[in-house]
């Protein structure tokens, strides 16, 4: 049998609070393009994985032709309970830094590796351990993502939301479910102004079968795109909310109130209980949108870096 089934049980072990399946393992990590097996450093004990460390950097560019070189990434390490206190985590790290260091990566993030991050960042609350080991091999907090939920049993579009909606109506703005000719200009506001990760996570989605119904387009008077809102484009994960992007210019005008609660409307019609999403900040103004819409924090995640001289 190979590390891969062993390792996946070991992670079980090891973080119960966020295990993973093999097929999620596969998909993230195996499957992913920048996978390259030197970079998975795996701990064995006898016939038993004890521990591993990950480390990524870009073979192929997230767009463009950027392939970030000084850029690396630690998407995960973990060691089972039964073999810490001696170390291995950290000869782990270690291991996995100077394969990095190695290949020219003076940047080190963890854990915010896009296209397939496993979480935002590191839950301190729920492994304080692992904030320690990381800090005392010079990571340092970079910002913070909050994980956010609502419960949508008994949703009701707000009275506010629709007021709002009806005078953005009023005067020219249109709310629908996108066509086909409205994805270009989605996938351009969505990878230029926004995160070249949305734009891969929507084309992915929906070819890969993804509902139009799943996203609302808002355009503005002159037919301009102004903003979208969607849920399910995370492996196929319903109550998976976003991405969610409303154009700098249109920001504070309540279009992003009334796309958020256009999208939470359709997901509870379709019999979903909640709506979560993995990373906004907390004090952003889509952090305050949120809280607004009735979201609130479930976990904390911690993006840290490590930077070292070549």
């Amino acid at each position: 049998m190979g590390d891969g089934p062993r390792l996946v049980e070991a992670w079980r072990r090891s973080a119960p609070a966020d295990p993973i399946t093999p097929d999620r393992f596969r998909s993230l990590v195996l499957l992913d393009a920048n996978f390259d097996p030197e970079g998975l450093r795996v701990a064995v004990d006898g016939d038993r994985v004890v521990g591993a460390a990950y480390a990524v950097r870009r073979l192929t560019p997230m767009s463009g032709t950027d392939l970030e070189p000084e850029q690396g990434w630690i998407p995960f390490f973990f060691v089972d309970p039964a073999a810490r206190g001696r170390g291995l985590g950290r000869r782990l790290l270690t291991d996995a830094l100077d394969w990095l260091h190695g290949h020219g990566r003076t940047r080190v993030d963890f854990s915010s590796y896009t296209p397939n991050y496993i979480l935002p960042g590191l839950d301190a609350g729920t492994y304080p351990e692992a904030v320690r080991l990381l800090e005392s091999l010079g990571f340092r907090t970079l910002y913070e993502a909050a994980a956010m939920d609502r419960a949508l049993v008994g949703y009701r579009f707000p009275c506010t939301a629709a007021r709002r909606r009806d005078e953005l109506a009023a005067r020219g703005h249109r709310f629908a479910t996108p066509s086909d000719d409205d994805l270009v200009d989605l996938l351009a506001l969505a990878g230029s102004r926004f995160n070249p990760d949305w734009a891969r996570a929507i084309r992915e989605c929906l070819a890969a079968g993804t509902p139009l119904d799943r996203i609302v387009v808002a355009r503005d008077p002159s037919g301009r795109l102004a903003g979208w809102a969607m849920h399910g484009a995370y492996a196929s994960a319903d109550e998976r909310f976003g991405p969610f992007g409303v154009r700098e210019d249109m920001r504070g005008t309540g279009l992003g109130t009334v796309l958020l609660h256009l999208v939470l409307e359709r997901m509870r019609a379709r019999g979903a209980h909640s709506a979560w999403f993995l990373w906004t900040g907390e004090r952003s103004p889509a952090g305050r949108l949120y809280r607004a819409a009735g979201f609130t924090t479930t976990r904390v995640f911690r993006v840290l870096r490590r930077e070292a001289a070549r």
